[in-house]
């Protein structure tokens, strides 16, 4: 019985997942063509903030990576 009840949540919070989207942003210009409103051609985000946290993090990685392959090495 705790199986068929596992199931039937999965299945209904796959189903309410699938169909609770949210409604799509508006077009950036207003429904113009790209480049002739106020907003750029490749959208108004910064990326500078989230590329630093992202290149600091994968570096770490790597860094983590480097020490465990060399202390595996002198074992």
């Amino acid at each position: 019985m705790k199986n068929i009840r596992t199931l039937f949540l999965v299945m209904f919070f796959a189903i309410m997942a699938s169909i609770s989207f949210a409604q799509s942003p508006p077009h950036p210009n207003g429904g113009s063509s790209p480049g002739s409103g106020s907003t750029p051609v490749g959208g108004g985000a910064p990326i500078s903030g989230g590329l630093v946290i992202m290149m600091s993090l994968a570096l770490g990685y790597g860094v983590r990576k480097v020490y465990e392959i060399r202390k595996k090495a002198l074992e």
